[in-house]
């Protein structure tokens, strides 16, 4: 049944590259569009995700991340005295203008940390090193962004809030959704850069010490802090990124960007599948008038499904994945394609294949083989 599978497949080689040109071109089109609103997604929190802390204590109703508002960072100390509290941190994240070498503004995002213990500090270095840092008046930028920025070697100066600073580092693969880069500090030199008053800050990062019952720890948090909310990074990364998908439309046009990708990739495949069955329909009718029963063909016309499928698939996998490296390397969209989403299109792939297959198989198995000695 296979090889017959095979043959029928190979048999007509030009209706077999526009079934794989349909394939391909519907899985291209899925994950371009997923990987496009799966980097929208991990951007708009990258932050929160990667900030090596349970909990974010926030001004009193921020929902993201992006405004936060001052508070007394006397409320460090409250926070460490909670049972359960192993190590707690300052963090800033605000937006600053930015001077080039050349003399163009731009507008950056400030993330103020300790480089002694990087809670919330930058995740992937590719030069220079976080200990740098403590210099003052010193940056660390991503490569990505460093045209835009002005920026092609370390120890290049620009200007924050009117502060003269100097770039001691590049970190690589840390992307924001918005026009403005993530722009690494220590605390005190973010201060600074934000024009903050120096006893306050924007958050605190707490880390729980080792198997301490996380949710008594969030409980004696919101106990001793007032004025101000507790967050577990979870929940912070959940309400920042449910925020920029649905409380703006750039969110809600890339997922509907993505569904109707998913649908247009279906009925592609749908179409492409179905046509190729009809056209040897005939064929059909004589396996038919050899006695072959209906089993038989189901299995033939499913295995042509699959086999077209998973060439298609690996064709057009390859495809987008030289698109989303090509898109990250100019400068373009953050196209994310991580495995599980690659193996779920796969399955995708087959599951559309087999349904198309699954819609002609009915066309198929109620010929009349006496249609074969006609004409």
């Amino acid at each position: 049944m296979a090889l017959l599978a095979l043959r029928n497949l190979l048999h007509d080689k030009v209706r077999l590259l526009v079934t794989l040109i349909g394939i391909v071109f519907s899985v291209v089109l899925v994950a371009v569009e997923t990987g496009l609103f799966l980097g929208f997604t991990t951007s708009t929190s990258n932050v929160i995700d990667h900030s090596g802390a349970e909990f974010w204590v926030t001004s009193k109703g921020a929902q993201y991340i992006e405004v936060g508002r001052p508070f007394p960072e006397k409320k460090m100390y409250h926070a460490l005295a909670a049972p359960g509290v192993a190590e707690v941190e300052k963090l800033i994240v605000w937006f600053s203008p930015w001077k080039r070498p050349d003399g163009a503004n731009t507008t950056v995002e400030i993330i103020g940390f300790n480089p002694d213990h990087p809670l919330g500090g930058p995740w992937r270095v590719a030069s220079g090193n976080i200990g740098d840092l403590k210099q003052v008046d010193t940056v660390m930028v991503d490569r990505f962004y460093a045209h835009k920025l002005g920026i092609d070697h370390i120890g290049q100066a620009v200007e924050v809030q009117g502060v003269r600073a100097r770039v001691v580092g590049f970190t690589e693969g840390i992307r924001t959704f918005t026009t403005s880069p993530l722009v690494f500090a220590s605390f005190n030199n973010a201060r600074r850069y934000a024009g903050l008053a120096s006893n306050q800050t924007i958050y605190l990062l707490v880390k729980a010490a080792p198997g301490a019952d996380l949710a008594r720890v969030k409980s004696a948090l919101a106990e001793r802090l007032i004025d101000v909310d507790v967050r577990s990074t979870r929940e912070f990364s959940s309400m920042t990124t449910t925020y920029w998908i649905f409380g703006t439309g750039a969110g809600v046009t890339v997922a509907m960007a993505a569904v109707l990708g998913l649908l247009v990739g279906i009925v592609v495949v749908a179409q492409t599948i179905y046509a190729a069955t009809i056209d040897h329909i005939r064929e059909f009718g004589t396996l038919k008038a050899m006695g072959a029963p209906n089993s038989y063909i189901y299995g033939i016309i499913l295995q042509q499904a699959a086999v077209s499928g998973a060439i298609g698939y690996a064709a057009g996998i390859a495809l987008a994945i030289l698109v989303a490296g090509s898109a990250s390397s100019s400068g373009g969209a953050d196209i994310v394609l991580p495995q599980p989403v690659l193996a779920g299109l796969f399955a995708l792939t087959l599951l559309m294949c087999a349904s198309a297959a699954m819609v002609s198989i009915n066309k198929a198995t109620k010929i009349d083989p006496v249609m074969v000695f006609k004409g």
